[in-house]
């Protein structure tokens, strides 16, 4: 735990089009703490921002930074870029070439959610472990090869970088800085304040797909063909002969073309199908498995355990319906 002696000092970047619950949720579990601590040991919360005046967030709230990026402070303990549609996609030329002295001057730096594409465009993720938004992880993997983009996990701390999966996971992200900074307790007590748990189950990977969409085209027909008939059983033999290839091509060229095996295909695909009817219909988990393919429920819970850190049941009381 770090020396809690002193304040802390947190600036929030801001800049057009930043996702203010991306702000609000980290700055509120800081400013929660600080009703837990005395005075003295209270997080000091700052906003920066590029432009003069007011910022507009993607939902239209206008906000007021506090400073300026040239009034920077000296002893910052960490420096947070949010992320939202302003992160991503657009060029802030000033604020990426502010933020590598900047985060280098803070003892912790870090993003929320896509924030930590501005962080990349700085040159600052090269080398580290990290995470975005699991609907970003390929897009941040395949834009800055030099990253260690890890795809499951809500937040990801390597050294003095901290970073975050989507939205909502900046709140889990502070709670661990408090944790850090001032000891589980504290933690907890704000995170019953914010009715949310100290650590989720399953990380990201409940959240999104393990697929994406199928295209309906002819280079494709095998991944079709098993998301259309989820129930059957197959075997590379099978599905080289759908593809009317040989066995060892088949699994050569799918894996080349797909990026993993066919049979981790059929397997995301079932557990994929399983995760809607978990989330619209309360039929037997029995029942369900047999529709999915997995032969059998304990079979199912299996793979579900493996592959989504979290069973049926569970996923079927965090996601499914009334």
């Amino acid at each position: 735990m770090q020396d809690s002696k002193t304040h802390k000092t947190v600036v929030m970047v801001l800049f057009n089009d930043v996702l203010m619950l991306d702000v609000t949720g980290p700055m509120d579990v800081f400013s929660i703490t600080n009703r837990l601590l005395p005075r003295e040991k209270h997080y000091q919360l700052l906003t920066i921002s590029e432009p003069a005046g007011l910022v507009r967030s993607s939902s239209g709230l206008k906000v007021q930074a506090d400073l300026r990026l040239e009034q920077y402070p000296a002893d910052v303990d960490l420096l947070l870029v949010p992320g939202g549609p302003g992160a991503y996609g657009v060029h802030h030329p000033a604020l990426t070439d502010w933020l590598p002295n900047a985060a280098r001057s803070a003892r912790r730096f870090g993003a929320i959610c896509t924030g930590v594409f501005l962080l990349a465009e700085a040159g600052l993720i090269d080398g580290y472990r990290c995470t975005t938004h699991w609907n970003y992880v390929d897009r941040l993997s395949q834009r800055y090869p030099e990253a260690r983009v890890e795809t499951e996990q809500i937040y990801v701390v390597d050294r003095n970088l901290i970073t975050s999966g989507g939205i909502t996971a900046g709140i889990d992200m502070a709670l661990a800085v408090v944790a850090e900074d001032h000891g589980k307790d504290i933690a907890l007590e704000v995170a019953k304040v914010l009715l949310v748990v100290m650590k989720r189950q399953g990380g990201q990977t409940p959240y999104g797909p393990l697929l994406a969409a199928v295209p309906r085209d002819g280079s494709a027909i095998v991944q079709a063909h098993v998301v259309d008939h989820i129930d059957q059983p197959y075997t590379i033999q099978r599905m080289a002969e759908i593809a009317a290839m040989s066995a060892r091509n088949f699994a050569r060229a799918f894996q080349r073309e797909v990026s993993m095996t066919p049979m981790q295909y059929v397997q995301n695909a079932r557990i994929d199908h399983a995760r809607k009817l978990l989330e619209g219909c309360d039929v037997p988990l029995k029942v369900l498995a047999s529709r999915c393919g997995f032969g059998s429920a304990r079979h199912m819970r299996k793979v579900f355990s493996e592959r989504i850190g979290l069973s049926p049941n569970q996923y079927r009381q965090q996601f499914g319906g009334e």
